[in-house]
């Protein structure tokens, strides 16, 4: 894991001043409105880029920070059995998901696996990914947060492995906030992916512009 002093926030905590998190959040703003509504539109747009980089029912696919399933609800139907994995933190988002937006028979049919983890476990999954994607994740956590993420996706990952994740593009990020928090917004540049990409055992390329509504940028990391 790397060492990312100069990248360091200068930012209050403001957690006390945005949405609340965990259960409280959840029960007041629903398990849509909670991972950030435009439950179609975004849905649709991360199944379909994965889709157009190459992913196939028969591989492995990890949704990092999955959620109420906005996105999984597609991968899940698409995949084979046994071949999504959702990792949250939060189980009753990934409950709700489960009991609101899926139905019962493509469950037993394709047997998604779950794991909560408020600390990227991803080695309690019973299979490894082939391909991995994060949307929305890296735009609510610090440096170090992220750090931990792709230190422990590495640990996890096969050579080759493709990581996809988007982000809020700005440079610096003295403005970002002290801590990680669910509906903070944190800011970086594609240099300091790359950097701690590198550092953490990962080839590193900005893609950038992928039509997301709300201008958040991605970048592909794909495993040494």
């Amino acid at each position: 894991m790397s060492e990312i002093p100069e990248m360091k926030s200068l930012g209050k905590d403001v957690s006390q001043s945005v949405k609340p998190e965990g259960k409280e959040g959840i029960q007041k703003l629903g398990h849509r409105g909670y991972v950030g509504g435009l439950w179609d539109e975004l849905g649709k747009l991360q199944f379909e880029f994965l889709i157009n980089q190459g992913l196939k029912p028969e591989h492995c696919l990890l949704d990092i920070a999955c959620g109420s399933l906005r996105a999984g609800r597609f991968f899940i139907g698409y995949l084979d059995p046994g071949n999504y994995l959702g990792l949250d933190k939060e189980r009753d988002l990934i409950d709700l998901g489960l009991q609101n937006e899926m139905e019962k028979i493509v469950l037993e049919a394709k047997k998604p696996e779950f794991i909560v983890s408020g600390t990227f476990e991803f080695e309690k999954f019973s299979k490894t990914a082939d391909f991995s994607l994060a949307q929305s994740l890296f735009t609510h956590l610090n440096p170090q947060d992220i750090d931990v993420c792709l230190y422990k996706l590495r640990e996890y990952a096969d050579a080759n492995h493709t990581f996809y994740a988007t982000f809020f593009e700005g440079d610096p990020p003295q403005k970002n906030p002290s801590h990680s928090h669910s509906h903070a917004c944190f800011y970086y540049s594609k240099d300091f992916f790359i950097r701690l990409g590198k550092n953490n055992g990962w080839e590193v390329f900005y893609i950038g512009d992928w039509n997301h509504p709300r201008d958040q940028k991605m970048v592909k990391f794909v495993a040494l």
